[in-house]
């Protein structure tokens, strides 16, 4: 039974500066191409002799796909059920100027007005952690995508409700790899990057 590996992907000066970066396509930092070449062989100790993935799939914004190849993957597809949660109005805001008119607000727990749910975002991952759970009788598959979407599907894969991803951390360009025990699905590591 394969394994799915999670990347996140590199810095971007969105990221960097805590701004919520769903729908709009930021590039890579200097930094982040950095971080996104380290994944490589971080990649490569986590998965020793394996034979190679059967799958990598990539999300459709531009900052995941160049992490993916800096990286050394190759995308057999993009899908976009790894873009990052739709945080509607929220976009491009940091939590400390959502604040401002919503005390005590995380992505978490309220609501991004004109975006998704954490319901919507969760069904989103059980839709592709459903074909991803297809394709690892043949082998490994590798996931490229982005830190809070990330982070509800490694929630839903040990069976946390979509909220459950707060627990859970996915810096940029770290690893994330999820396995199972006879049947029952497991973390095998959490973000993981060489530094």
């Amino acid at each position: 039974m394969g394994r799915v590996f999670l990347l996140r992907h590199g810095e971007t000066e969105w990221s960097a500066t805590g701004r919520h970066t769903g729908r709009t396509d930021i590039p890579l930092t200097d930094r982040g191409r950095e971080l996104a070449m380290q994944a490589g062989p971080t990649l490569e100790a986590l998965r020793r002799d394996d034979p190679p993935p059967v799958r990598v799939i990539v999300s459709p914004r531009s900052r995941a796909q160049e992490t993916a190849k800096l990286a050394g993957l190759q995308a057999d597809a993009v899908d976009e059920r790894l873009a990052e949660w739709d945080y509607g109005d929220c976009e491009g805001r940091t939590t400390p100027q959502i604040r401002e008119q919503v005390p005590d607000w995380t992505v978490w727990t309220h609501p991004c007005p004109n975006g998704e749910t954490a319901h919507q975002v969760g069904a989103r991952a059980d839709a592709l952690l459903a074909d991803v759970r297809a394709l690892l009788p043949e082998g490994d598959v590798v996931l490229v995508g982005h830190g809070h979407f990330s982070r509800v599907l490694t929630a839903r894969w040990i069976g946390l409700p979509p909220e459950g991803g707060v627990h859970i951390a996915m810096d940029a360009a770290a690893w994330t790899v999820l396995g199972d025990e006879r049947g029952v699905p497991r973390l095998d590591a959490v973000n993981l990057r060489i530094p």
